[in-house]
């Protein structure tokens, strides 16, 4: 998959290509905008678990 050879390179194929710089254009990959608390155990602090 990360062969020089591969040419979607870092993607494996032209679909997984497309489909993931469509989610980061659209911005449904996005950094967090707040640290969890530092005595969350784990995931979003926002979430019932």
């Amino acid at each position: 998959m990360y062969s020089p050879a591969n040419r979607y390179r870092p993607f494996c194929s032209e679909r997984c290509k497309q489909i993931d710089l469509g989610a980061w254009a659209s911005e449904d990959f996005r950094m967090p905008a707040e640290a969890p608390p530092a005595d969350a155990q784990y995931g979003d602090p926002r979430v019932e678990h």
